[in-house]
């Protein structure tokens, strides 16, 4: 590296809202209605890739010229060499949202991150996990179960349940690798949807439904819930009676994100800025903040 390149490099290490630029390597459609995809990106620079180290449960603000940068969670694992995964929902009003979907392959974004912290996968070896996801807020949690199930590490983990819905057949993402957990046998999963159509031969019912159907034990047990509000409001109180303790009901507030290093204070909630001091957290630490979030 020449001197010029050398001082770019350092100056872009100091400066936290410089994006490293990436190339979108592939895109994957992931529902019928088209505004789900998953942005498979690789790094520009070499040394972007031993400076960009993530764990399981962080996020990213991706960017795209002329629009502006969004905040998202990382969906592929640390693990993962050569490219990360982002899963992008496309909404009406959401310039850069709009702006990824309408992006080809080949095509060069910005990134910035990982920021926030993630989760403890340290504390969960030797416990049993389960995980529960709704739509896609599945991202963070796909991470992770890659993670897990690599054949490095699934031994340090004891039983692994997931329970994954959507609202319908057509919004299940990641379908391909859904079908592949199934057919394992050290892991179990449980798909389901809130209303099924002709095609569909699977579980119909609401998360929460499907929790208490499942009934996972809680002994030695953590689990990570993530999706929208309404799920997280209704799947708290069944995990309780379970006797999954709020210490051990651990979540992602990933959707406060702004600009993610804490100078917005968009995420501010009490004394935690969510970017910072989360995204991730147990329930017992979200029932002690002054808004209430369950």
């Amino acid at each position: 590296m020449n001197a010029i390149a050398q001082k770019t490099f350092q100056e872009k290490i100091k400066n936290p809202y410089i994006p490293m630029p990436m190339t979108i390597r592939k895109i994957i459609i992931e529902n019928e209605a088209r505004d789900l995809k998953t942005f498979e990106l690789e790094f520009c620079n070499d040394e972007d890739v031993n400076q960009f180290k993530f764990n399981c449960g962080q996020f990213a603000m991706l960017s795209v010229s002329g629009a502006g940068e969004s905040p998202l969670g990382i969906a592929s694992s640390p693990l993962d060499e050569g490219f990360l995964h982002f899963t992008v929902k496309k909404y009406p009003t959401g310039i850069v949202t709009t702006a990824l979907h309408n992006m080809e392959e080949g095509d060069e974004v910005g990134l910035r991150g990982p920021y926030g912290n993630s989760f403890p996968l340290k504390e969960m070896e030797g416990e049993n996990i389960l995980i529960i996801g709704g739509g896609f807020a599945f991202t963070t949690l796909r991470s992770t179960i890659r993670y897990m199930l690599d054949k490095e590490n699934r031994t340090h983990f004891k039983k692994i349940t997931v329970i994954y819905g959507a609202r319908s057949p057509g919004e299940l993402i990641y379908k391909s690798e859904l079908r592949e957990w199934e057919n394992r046998d050290d892991i179990d999963v449980y798909i389901t949807v809130d209303k099924r159509d002709e095609n569909w031969m699977g579980r119909e019912g609401l998360i929460p439904i499907v929790l208490r159907d499942v009934a996972p034990n809680s002994e030695n047990a953590l689990t990570l819930v993530c999706g929208p509000p309404i799920m997280l409001k209704f799947t708290y109180l069944p995990l309780l009676d379970l006797g999954f303790a709020p210490e051990s009901i651990i979540t992602s507030l990933e959707r406060r994100m702004s600009c993610g290093i804490g100078k917005c204070g968009r995420c501010n909630i009490g004394s935690k800025y969510v970017c910072k001091d989360g995204p991730v957290f147990t329930f017992k630490q979200i029932k002690e903040l002054p808004e209430k979030l369950y």
